[in-house]
């Protein structure tokens, strides 16, 4: 085991075993898992106000493995050192009664060790959100432009998130909470009614673009991306209506190209310290292996003649996701989120087995290696699962220890192979104006395993945030 995973390891155990201080005025409240966003400094600042400005220095240290079964396809080789300074901004103005503007971005300089600097690759911004926002009537709003718009009360997995495609450009953090904070938004125009017992939410964002290749070098420095954001017509249309009292209820309607989904989330709370919560969406789709081709060779990554690598049905089927887990807040500043997830276009125990065989294979084409991971980078580009059945378990405690110091931990685990992507996030509030923290990541598992056979072993982050 690598120094940066027996520290994770190390992190997970004390955050659940060293019991912490007592708060005489603690006052928790029961909150629905939808809003339980991580408190990570380099993401979600806690400074109040209009806005949120903060500069943030990020140096980052990855681990690599080198005996992996499948060997991964000749490219430039990764950095084993990375710094990021950036400024994150975001703003609101109200411009007049009714009126007001948004705005969400970061602007970044990169570094790193295999790389010159500076060069065009060395600074990016990262255009999240941009819309304008008029309230008619009152409880009625409408926004035109860049919008970041999410849906689902899960943590781990959300299967009515239809917004969260292509949409994450940069992984501080593995944390899935985090990175719907921190993508990009969708070019749309949004409706929302809000009444006393429910509201109702219409969104279409047009086709601004063709579908475009995987971005699996470096991105564009200061081009939006709506390439990846805006490559269809998509409707969706959502509302919620509480029929009973206590448990909130959601149900979707999406659109895009051929393909409608349906979804609902439903969220119940059991007691004073527990919410448990569902989220399901469905459609006809064709598997997660049979689309990463299609759009492979759509795209012009897979040559025409590339052959299907693995076996299976190519045809469209109605296909499953499910979230569901809950919730438990302790009175000791303790939150756990427990869930079940089912990606049913995922990959079965046998189609991990067939991945591993072809990969392999004496008698595979060259290109055989490059069709493998180009399937797994298209569902880390989708933010989907690449496994049918995972299990969800993610720790946050506040006060850990001392004071002000936040501790966070996670584990997303094959139930398949029982691998597992681990992250354990440490953030002290040193004061109002700064923040020091660390981040450490593993992947976990045998080397015939999901997260045992990626390139990356472990991770080490530590950064320092100065608010404005």
């Amino acid at each position: 085991m690598t120094p940066t995973l027996l520290a994770a390891g190390i992190v997970a155990c004390c955050l659940l075993a060293v019991p912490a201080q007592a708060d005489e005025n603690q006052d928790i409240d029961l909150i629905p898992p939808d809003i339980q966003a991580p408190t990570v400094a380099s993401e979600t600042p806690s400074a109040t106000g209009p806005g949120k400005l903060f500069l943030e220095n990020a140096v980052t240290f990855y681990d690599y493995r080198n005996n992996l079964l499948v060997k991964l396809p000749q490219t430039a080789p990764p950095p084993n050192v990375l710094e990021r300074l950036f400024f994150d901004a975001r703003r609101s103005w109200t411009l007049g009664e009714a009126v007001g503007f948004t705005y969400s971005g970061r602007l970044n300089v990169l570094a790193q060790d295999r790389a010159d600097f500076p060069t065009h690759d060395s600074i990016r911004n990262d255009l999240r959100e941009a819309f304008l926002s008029w309230s008619p009537l009152p409880q009625s709003y409408l926004d035109l432009g860049r919008v970041n718009l999410r849906s689902g009360v899960a943590t781990g997995f959300n299967p009515t998130d239809f917004f969260k495609t292509r949409a994450v450009v940069d992984r501080l953090s593995n944390d899935p909470a985090v990175l719907r904070e921190n993508r990009l938004g969708t070019f749309m125009v949004l409706g929302q009614g809000i009444g006393e017992k429910g509201a109702v939410s219409v969104a279409y964002a047009p086709a601004l673009y063709r579908p475009s290749a995987l971005y699996l070098g470096s991105l564009p420095s200061f081009d939006p991306m709506l390439d990846r954001t805006n490559a269809h017509d998509r409707f969706l249309v959502k509302g919620n209506y509480d029929l009973i009292p206590g448990l909130s209820s959601e149900a979707l309607l999406y659109h895009e190209g051929s393909t409608t989904r349906i979804g609902a989330n439903l969220t119940q709370p059991i007691g004073d310290a527990v919410v448990a919560y569902a989220e399901w969406s469905g459609g006809r789709r064709y598997s997660l292996a049979e689309e990463a081709y299609r759009y492979g060779q759509a795209t012009g990554t897979l040559p025409s003649s590339a052959p299907r690598v693995l076996p299976g049905d190519r045809g469209k089927h109605f296909y499953n996701d499910l979230a569901t887990g809950a919730s438990l807040t302790t009175a000791n500043k303790i939150t756990i989120n427990v869930e079940y997830h089912l990606h049913e276009a995922g990959f079965t125990r046998q189609d991990w087995k067939n991945w591993f065989a072809a990969g392999q294979s004496r008698f595979a084409p060259a290109s055989a290696a490059a069709s493998l991971w180009y399937i797994r980078s298209y569902a880390l580009d989708q933010n989907e699962p690449m496994t049918r059945d995972t299990a969800f378990i993610r720790i946050d405690r506040a006060d850990a220890f001392i004071r002000d110091l936040e501790l966070a931990a996670f584990a997303d685990i094959s139930l398949y192979d029982g691998s597992a992507l681990v992250q354990v996030t440490a953030d002290y509030y040193w004061s109002p104006r700064w923040t020091i923290g660390a981040i450490l990541a593993g992947n976990l598992g045998s080397r015939r395993s999901e997260h045992g056979s990626m390139p990356q072993a472990g991770s080490a982050l530590l950064k320092a945030t100065r608010y404005f």
